[in-house]
Order: structure tokens, then C-alpha cells, then sequence
């Protein structure tokens, strides 16, 4: 990042101070990242019963703000570049882009070995493919300055990383706040939910208010409420939709409230 400031400096090269800018925001993030991953290893208390996995999703939300940001910076300065064009040493730009590129390239490399489904390991990993387009773009835009002169490349490839970066911005930005909104994740059909309890498991009446949310990317929670048939044994019905859940819908953490007669929150 210093390397690129300062290049970025030297050269005129507005693609190496985003990227800079972006490699900046990228410390704050992989920082933000590795403290969520430290707090949900920390043991459940009765305060916190389901311990702290919530803030990788936070902190996945906190990344996804910060690209916007950064993307929103690159546009506005790409703007005022291209009103205003400025002389761009191309051999510096070309030789700062290069190392930015290598070294890009080997941490997204360490990411890629990590969980793919860790929304927070996703995080950290697209800011870092935006540092790594943003050397890519850098480097064409050298080339191209170096054969032709033409000193606008620069700006207009730096606002095509900054798309990029929003187009990543908004998967993350809308998968956290679903997470964070507790909506029912894509995986699971409340209604296919209960039509496969009914369906499948003796003693059931009637299922009724079906919640399922997600605690964390991968870990999905579900209450709902079973009425049971005249004599059905609970025990064993129990045990039954717990099975049915956790094999049909992937769901190991269910909370199952039995009613013999009326749910007794419609009384």
C-alpha cells in the first residue's frame, strides 16, 4: 500500500492510489475479520447462548459499507481526472503495478484455501480480489500509456474496477443483511417444511409457526410449533421431526414446541 502511494504520487496514476486507497480499507477489513474469527471461537455464556458468531456477519456488513465507499472515491476522482487530464509517468506506474500484482495474487491465493462458505472469509476475500483487479487494471493502463500516450485509460479503467468492486459490494451487502434481518434462507421452504412433517411423521396434526433463520453463514436455526393427535406419543414424534429436519433440510439445531390440544398461544 505504501509502495503504491507513493508510486501513485510519482506517476500521476490515479488506478494506484484506488488501488492504494482500496489496499487501506483492505487493513481495516482483514483486521475486522480476524478478530470476528477470534470472538466466535470464545465459549457460549448465559449472557450470550449462542456465543459470537453473529460477528462475522457484522463484520462482513462493516466490509461490504467500506467498498462502497471506496468504489464511490474511485468514481469521483476518476471524474475530475478525465474533466482534468494529467501527465502520467507510464514506467513507474507500470513497475509499482507489477509488485502490487504479485503480492495481490499471493494473499488471494492464502484466502482461497480458507472456507468458501465463511461469509466473513468471503469478505476478506473480495476485498482483496478488488486490490487484485485494481493491479490488473493499473497494469493495462501502464501499457497502454506507455505505447500511446493516452493518458485517460487511466481513469476509465479505474472506474471499471470500481463497478466490479460494487457488483462484489452488493452480494455481500445483501447476503449480511439478510443474515442480520433474520430472513429464511434460500435452502429452506417453510412450507415444503411443513408438508414433509405432516406427511412423514405419525402422530402429527398440524404445524404451525415455522421460524427458520440463519445464526451465521452454514448454520441454520429453526422453532415451530407441532400439534399432535389424540394419543400420539411425543416423545417419539419428537424425535421423529427432529430426524426428518436434520436429514431432509439440513438443519441440526431445532427447538420443537408439542401441543396435545390448542397452541396455547392462540388462546
Amino acid at each position: 500500500m505504501a509502495v503504491e502511494v507513493a508510486g501513485g504520487l510519482i506517476s500521476g496514476s490515479l488506478a494506484l492510489l484506488a488501488d492504494a486507497g482500496h489496499m487501506l480499507t483492505d487493513t481495516a477489513a482483514l483486521a475486522l475479520a480476524w478478530i470476528a474469527v477470534r470472538l466466535t471461537m470464545r465459549p457460549t455464556n448465559p449472557r450470550r447462548s449462542y456465543g459470537y458468531h453473529r460477528a462475522q456477519v457484522l463484520a462482513a456488513f462493516v466490509n461490504a459499507l467500506a467498498l462502497f465507499v471506496v468504489a464511490a472515491w474511485i468514481v469521483v476522482e476518476a471524474a475530475d481526472r478525465l474533466s482534468t487530464p494529467r501527465p502520467i509517468e507510464g514506467g513507474t506506474m507500470f513497475g509499482v503495478a507489477l509488485a502490487g500484482l504479485v503480492a495481490n495474487i499471493s494473499v488471494y491465493a492464502i484466502l482461497r484455501k480458507g472456507n468458501q462458505d465463511n461469509l466473513n472469509v468471503s469478505a476478506a476475500r473480495l476485498h482483496v480480489l478488488g486490490d487484485l483487479l485494481g493491479s490488473i487494471g493499473a497494469l493495462l493502463a501502464a501499457g497502454i500509456i506507455l505505447t500511446t500516450g493516452w493518458t485517460p485509460i487511466d481513469p476509465i479503467l479505474s472506474v471499471l474496477v470500481a463497478i466490479l468492486i460494487l457488483r462484489s459490494a452488493w452480494s455481500l451487502l445483501r447476503k449480511s443483511t439478510s443474515i442480520l434481518m433474520e430472513e429464511t434462507p434460500d435452502s429452506v421452504d417453510p412450507d415444503a417444511l411443513r408438508k414433509e412433517l405432516m406427511a412423514n411423521v405419525p402422530g402429527v396434526r398440524d404445524v404451525h409457526d415455522v421460524h427458520c433463520w440463519s445464526l451465521t453463514s452454514g448454520q441454520t436455526m429453526l422453532t415451530l410449533h407441532v400439534g399432535l393427535v389424540a394419543g400420539a406419543n411425543g416423545g417419539l414424534v419428537l424425535r421423529e421431526a427432529k430426524r426428518v429436519i436434520a436429514e431432509k433440510f439440513a438443519i441440526d439445531h431445532s427447538a420443537l414446541q408439542l401441543e396435545q390440544a390448542e397452541c396455547p398461544d392462540e388462546v
